[in-house]
């Protein structure tokens, strides 16, 4: 079985949870997933079965949409719903939709970001969940995100009792943006404790809800003999790249490897960028340029020897 799947993952369940267990509804072992969800978290999560997990990583380098809500008024560990809080600010006086506005729109384009301690991010050899589990602070590395877009989607809420404000919000970012970071960052800059209290992903990899099966729907695809109309063939993760066919000849020297001048794929000069390359309609590898060899492409990626 070889293919892309789009899963709905569920809440409650970690993204490995989710490979575990399709493991055994597909009945296989090469099944990979094309980015991290935390488990209160819902939404598209990128399946890459069998020979597509060749693409996981280029599915990963995607951008994604989320929508999500920001809370005002405290911070917890987490960053988000889940922690404990750290920090309160009374919201006293609700801050208006102009206000909210004006700040989520400074932060999109390229944005510097210091990860939560509650992440994967590894310093000094292990992850910095680890160090916050134990207790323990470190210097967090910055990270540069891109923000395409950062926009309120519902009109603020004020809660008098509780003294907190929030609003729904969607986001369209690159690879690597911590969203929780962004909720908080926020809140920072309207002065006050802020935390992300509830987050959906709504796409990644190019796939979309529409296209999505829950677990149980892969259960029930798989009894059903249908699984394989809802897998996508592992050119759909590479469609990012820009196509280039090649004839039998060139194909005979993709396939060994070799360093190729862009002439011999019809181009008039070095690409900026990689290139994916077709034969017979199939994908069978990724080519880029080869900073030591001059005007000449290298492979990036082998994803067929044989089509």
């Amino acid at each position: 079985m070889d293919g892309i799947l789009a899963l709905w993952k569920e809440r409650g369940m970690t993204s490995h949870d989710c490979v575990f267990k399709l493991r055994k509804i597909l009945k296989t072992k090469k099944i990979g997933h094309g980015g991290t969800l935390d488990p209160d978290v819902d939404g598209i999560l990128p399946i890459c079965i069998g020979k597509a997990t060749k693409v996981i990583e280029f599915m990963q380098d995607s951008g994604k949409v989320y929508t999500g809500e920001i809370t005002l008024g405290y911070a917890t560990t987490t960053e988000d719903a889940s922690g404990e809080v750290v920090a309160t600010t009374p919201i006293e006086t609700p801050f208006s939709q102009n206000e909210i506005d004006n700040i989520m729109k400074l932060m999109e384009g390229e944005i510097t970001q210091i990860p939560p301690m509650y992440s994967a991010v590894k310093v000094n050899g292990k992850r910095l969940y680890e160090y916050a589990r134990a207790g323990l602070e470190v210097e967090r590395p910055k990270r540069k995100a891109q923000i395409k877009s950062f926009r309120r989607i519902s009109e603020p809420e004020y809660d008098k009792e509780n003294k907190t404000q929030s609003w729904r919000f969607e986001v369209v970012c690159g690879k690597g943006t911590y969203v929780r970071t962004l909720a908080v960052d926020t809140g920072k800059k309207l002065g006050v404790a802020a935390h992300m209290s509830d987050l959906t992903r709504l796409e990644s990899g190019g796939l979309k809800p529409a296209q999505a099966l829950t677990l149980a729907q892969v259960a029930q695809a798989v009894a059903e003999d249908t699984i394989s109309e809802y897998l996508l063939p592992l050119e759909y993760g590479l469609s990012a790249f820009d196509k280039i066919t090649i004839n039998e000849k060139t194909w005979l020297q993709v396939k060994n490897g070799m360093r190729l001048a862009p002439e011999v794929f019809g181009l008039d000069s070095m690409p900026k960028k990689p290139i994916a390359l077709y034969y017979q309609e199939k994908v069978v590898a990724l080519y880029e340029n080869n900073p030591k060899e001059k005007n000449k492409l290298k492979p990036l990626k082998m994803l067929r020897t044989e089509v």
